[in-house]
Order: C-alpha cells, then sequence, then structure tokens
C-alpha cells in the first residue's frame, strides 16, 4: 500500500465518522462534509492503486529487458 492509499483509507475513515457526529448531533453540514470527505478518500485510494499497478507494470518490463 502506498502513501496515496493510506491517505485515502483514513479520510474515507474520517469522512465516516464525521458522518455520524452529524447524525447524532442533527448536524446536516457536518454530515454532508463527511460524505465529501469519504469521497474524496475513495477517489484517493483509487489513484494510489492506479500508481501502484502502474508501478508493478514498469517493473515486470525492466525485469523483462533485463533478460
Amino acid at each position: 500500500m502506498n502513501k496515496d492509499e493510506m491517505k485515502g483509507k483514513a479520510d474515507q475513515v474520517k469522512g465516516r465518522a464525521k458522518q455520524a457526529w452529524g447524525d447524532l448531533t442533527n448536524n446536516e453540514q457536518t454530515r454532508e462534509e463527511g460524505i465529501k470527505d469519504e469521497a474524496r478518500g475513495e477517489v484517493q485510494e483509487g489513484i494510489g492503486k492506479a500508481r501502484r499497478k502502474v508501478g508493478d507494470v514498469l517493473h515486470d518490463i525492466e525485469e523483462k529487458v533485463k533478460e
């Protein structure tokens, strides 16, 4: 797991916590901020996964060139 994936996961957890707090306190603004944070985290995690996969492919190509 790379830095983007970890940050994305953390933002998702933070977003879920904000949503829960917003529900508990009946604060719609906090709840909506939580939804945005969670979505942002999902996007960032996806970017991290894609970046890792590209790195893996480049590593495989490098290994094949060495052969």
